[in-house]
């Protein structure tokens, strides 16, 4: 089976709230994301509040394309 998000809401501190389609919810923080490359855009709480589901990739996205791979976020929820 391979790995999708279904669900995201931001909560804050570049934290968002995640569900993926084998059923599982969490918590992942994406912090030292943002200060890295292309996502730097999105240190701005602002901006990386606006992360959204896009429904074919079936992962998280920002505006302007920015998206990380469902697997990643998966292993920042859960890596505690």
């Amino acid at each position: 089976m391979h790995l999708h998000i279904t669900e995201v809401s931001y909560l804050s501190d570049y934290k968002v709230s995640v569900s993926f389609n084998n059923g599982e919810s969490g918590v992942a923080d994406l912090s030292s994301v943002v200060h890295n490359g292309v996502f730097k855009s999105l240190a701005s709480q602002e901006k990386f509040a606006q992360v959204e589901i896009d429904r074919e990739l079936e992962t998280i996205v920002w505006p302007g394309g920015l998206d990380l791979a469902p697997e990643f976020v998966y292993f920042q929820a859960f890596k505690d």
